[in-house]
């Protein structure tokens, strides 16, 4: 939810609340067959929360944005258009940071810039606290000012046009994350790499990949390619991805086997406002399972909006 303050600023906020409705939510899937990574992790049980609460301002006609306050760093790292787990892919392998990027909890205290450099080059660089817990936001301003560890990306990118910054995509993403002392997690760094374009306004195909040296991540190593088509008014999506997983071997030990995974979903535009979204997961060798060398996942998710 955005409020326009009636000039080029405006006060954003988001809450939620999110809560099972089986003895599971879709978020404990990857744990249940031994994946390494996230499954639809926005269907939890982590009853309310805030996700944003920052202000956004722009400058030089658009062209440079900041904002400040409580964010969702996936918002400003590493994005593409079918990275959103309410529009996209399910499998978080195939979303920001290919899970190879250790982004902090969303209502994170921090500050992002984003900038246009020339009609097709951009920047976008911020920090934001690693120890950010959207159930207790304000908690933040403790762990932001006293504890000072933090997670900074710079992102460097090129486009064919602003209009079209997530169709027609190129970008460099380089981080760093402070160690976490309470969390026992290990400072580490990383860098990603995305490729994704539109054609004809129906077909995008996107090449993604990411390397982390430590840094508590899922993935040390991941490498995703796939395709999206639209059809209809462009509002039903067909989306097909394969990645490659290499799990962290200092957050998940040595000697694990790299993972594959296939994603099929078919999200429909039933009604105006309605959409309904089948999903087929094959996983290969999940990396925390030593009894099964491959598991299937379904999923269905519907999306009400006004």
């Amino acid at each position: 939810v955005g409020r326009d303050s009636g000039n080029t600023g405006s006060f954003v906020f988001k809450i939620e609340h999110r809560h099972r409705y089986s003895d599971l939510p879709p978020s404990a899937t990857a744990s249940q067959v031994g994946y390494v990574g996230l499954i639809l992790p926005v269907l939890s049980d982590i009853k309310t929360r805030l996700t944003n609460l920052y202000w956004k301002q722009n400058l030089k006609q658009g062209n440079v944005e900041i904002i400040a306050g409580m964010i969702d760093t996936t918002d400003w790292v590493d994005v593409y258009a079918l990275a959103s787990p309410w529009h996209g892919f399910f499998n978080f392998a195939m979303a920001t940071g290919g899970a190879s990027i250790p982004v902090p909890a969303d209502a994170a205290l921090g500050m992002y810039i984003n900038a246009m450099l020339t009609d097709q080059f951009y920047i976008i660089g911020g920090f934001a606290d690693s120890n950010a817990d959207s159930t207790d936001p304000f908690e933040g301003f403790d762990t932001f000012f006293n504890d000072r560890e933090y997670f900074k990306t710079l992102e460097l990118g090129r486009v064919t046009s602003r209009d079209r910054f997530y169709l027609d995509n190129t970008h460099v993403t380089f981080w760093h994350a402070d160690e976490r002392e309470a969390a026992g997690v290990a400072s580490g760094w990383g860098v990603n790499f995305s490729y994704s374009k539109s054609f004809n306004e129906k077909w995008m195909p996107f090449v993604r990949g990411g390397y982390a040296d430590e840094g508590g991540t899922l993935l040390q190593k991941t490498f995703s390619v796939g395709l999206g088509y639209h059809w209809g008014e462009n509002n039903s999506l067909l989306g097909l991805g394969f990645n490659w997983g290499q799990p962290n071997e200092d957050t998940f030990g040595p000697d694990l086997d790299d993972q594959y995974t296939t994603e099929l979903f078919c999200r429909l535009q039933v009604m105006k406002n309605r959409q309904i979204t089948p999903d087929i997961q094959y996983i290969i060798n999940p990396a925390l399972n030593p009894e099964d060398d491959q598991s299937w996942v379904f999923g269905l998710r519907a999306r009400l909006y006004f």
